[in-house]
């Protein structure tokens, strides 16, 4: 009357194998020496890089403090230079400047000795330039080429010069002047005697000077004097224009070609405020002139074009020759 208890029968494949029943087998030895073997080298691995990466903080920070003793070192280096080429301010000499001072000092410049007489019949001042010694080295040689300028103040345009005496700080000049003044006004003026250093290709330059104020000079006898020269006041240099020109030399052919091509703003030379200027050209070899050209003349202006070339044939053995441009109105 009851029903019969299912029988059991062998357990489906699909159905999973009980846990309990798995057998637990023994570990094969070569399994357990490898996951030994690996573990030990994860770790020598990781201990490994924790070394590496702190002896590169160690080596960064040694290379770090050597680079700044290094630069340290360099600054002090630099520093020292400098203290030996640039000196401080407090260890200068004060220089003094003004209008009239140069770089020679006044008891350099050397003395003049001159003498004075006035011809009361033919109202003249004879101004006699004698000679002058210890006069300063302008040239590079250590030498000078002296000549005086002797004018009497405020006229400055009526004046005499004396002849250059070529390399030497002792010239003796010998020679006389004479100036048409009244005596009456005489009182007035004052004597500059400047002597100057001789440049053929450059501004003359100044030595020194003396000046004698007329007023105090007994004109009644002769007066002869020595006088120590001071510097001379600076002159500003009178704008004469501009001329522009070019130079080239052919040495295969030995040709020398002049190219004068404009002049601006000329010196008024003409009554109505202009000038017919021309320009002379010439060659000097040896301080002598050996050949002359000149444009032509370009009428009332001051501001001439000309674009006129002149050839000179000089040897490439006296290449070292020079040439003189001279602006004249006509």
């Amino acid at each position: 009357m009851f029903p019969k208890p299912p029988t059991p029968g062998p357990p489906s494949p699909d159905t999973p194998p009980d846990s309990s029943r798995i057998g637990h087998g023994p570990v094969v030895p070569w399994a357990l020496a490898a996951i030994v073997l690996v573990s030990g080298l994860v770790v020598f691995t990781c201990c490994f890089c924790l070394f590496r990466k702190r002896c590169r903080r160690r080596t960064g920070k040694k290379i770090q403090a050597q680079a700044q003793v290094h630069l340290q070192e360099v600054k002090g280096l630099g520093q020292s230079y400098i203290d030996k080429v640039q000196p401080e301010v407090e260890e200068l000499e004060p220089v003094p400047s003004g209008p009239g001072q140069q770089v020679a000092d006044k008891h350099d410049l050397g003395r003049l000795q001159y003498s004075l007489d006035y011809d009361f019949q033919s109202g003249q001042l004879m101004v006699g330039i004698l000679q002058a010694e210890g006069l300063a080295a302008l040239d590079l040689g250590g030498s000078s080429d002296p000549y005086v300028r002797v004018y009497l103040l405020p006229d400055k345009r009526r004046r005499h010069e004396t002849k250059v005496h070529r390399q030497t700080l002792n010239p003796h000049f010998g020679e006389t002047f004479a100036f048409k003044v009244p005596y009456v006004e005489l009182g007035g003026r004052v004597l500059v005697m400047a002597v100057y250093d001789f440049d053929r290709f450059s501004r003359n330059d100044a030595i020194g000077e003396v000046r004698v104020p007329m007023s105090s000079v007994d004109l009644g006898r002769p007066v002869q004097a020595w006088r120590e020269l001071q510097a001379a006041p600076r002159e500003e240099q009178e704008k004469l224009g501009d001329i522009c020109f070019s130079l080239r030399y052919v040495p295969t052919a030995g040709k020398l070609t002049v190219i004068v091509l404009e002049a601006k703003n000329l010196k008024k030379m003409d009554v109505g405020g202009l000038s017919d200027p021309y320009v002379k050209v010439h060659l000097l070899q040896g301080g002598k002139k050996v050949r002359k050209k000149k444009t032509t003349i370009k009428k009332n202006t001051l501001n001439p074009y000309y674009n006129e070339a002149f050839s000179f044939e000089v040897p490439c053995d006296q290449v070292q020759v020079s040439s003189d441009l001279s602006l004249t109105s006509a």
